[in-house]
């Protein structure tokens, strides 16, 4: 099921539920995952905009998310800030866009909200709309190899699911090949529980 009625009903503690995260863990974490990206930029899932500080300078960014509680504060936020993106309600399997409109695509955490059956659709949709030789980053969490870090990961789920609908083991790097993409880059950036994928559209 598309989760926006979850973050809908979410969006107005959303910050507040995830501040330890966002100021213990995820911050450091923006700024490598727009590493090496410029030009006519993709947030998908740009949720209340947390990336924002993070934009490269010069660059033409486009924010879209499903949940338009979620997309309020994001305007709020761009508002404070002056941060120049372009907004939009939109569905990341659906996208209102051209063929090849982007040179870079970044997705933080998206891929962990997405149900299995809209993994690739949304792939697909990502590899349709970023240019040939563009880049795609995609980071969301794994579920930790570690015996007791993998238990804490388990304690938790349930609330993930309940609170985010979210899952901490969607191993999107499963559905890159039927979707077009090549996996250029997989690695671990915090511990062995949130990985950044490097993809790229195959060049035929």
């Amino acid at each position: 099921m598309l989760k926006h009625k979850t973050y809908n009903r979410i969006a107005r503690l959303y910050d507040i539920l995830d501040l330890p995260f966002e100021h213990g863990r995820y911050k450091p974490l923006r700024r490598v995952l727009f590493d090496g990206v410029n030009g006519a930029l993709l947030d998908a899932g740009v949720g209340t905009g947390r990336n924002f500080p993070f934009y490269p300078n010069g660059s033409k960014v486009v924010g879209i998310d499903l949940s338009s509680a979620m997309l309020a504060r994001a305007r709020q936020r761009r508002d404070k800030l002056g941060t120049p993106v372009d907004l939009r309600e939109m569905n990341v399997m659906e996208m209102d866009f051209a063929d090849d409109s982007f040179d870079a695509v970044v997705s933080t955490f998206l891929f962990c909200v997405l149900d299995a059956e809209h993994q690739l659709p949304a792939l697909k949709e990502l590899n349709r709309v970023c240019r040939p030789g563009g880049t795609i980053h995609i980071l969301e969490y794994a579920l930790s190899e570690n015996p007791l870090r993998r238990s804490i990961m388990k304690l938790w789920a349930p609330w993930v699911r309940f609170a985010y609908g979210a899952e901490f083991n969607r191993n999107t790097e499963q559905y890159l090949e039927a979707a077009g993409l090549d996996l250029v880059e997989k690695k671990f950036l915090y511990k062995d529980i949130i990985k950044l994928l490097t993809v790229r559209p195959k060049t035929s």
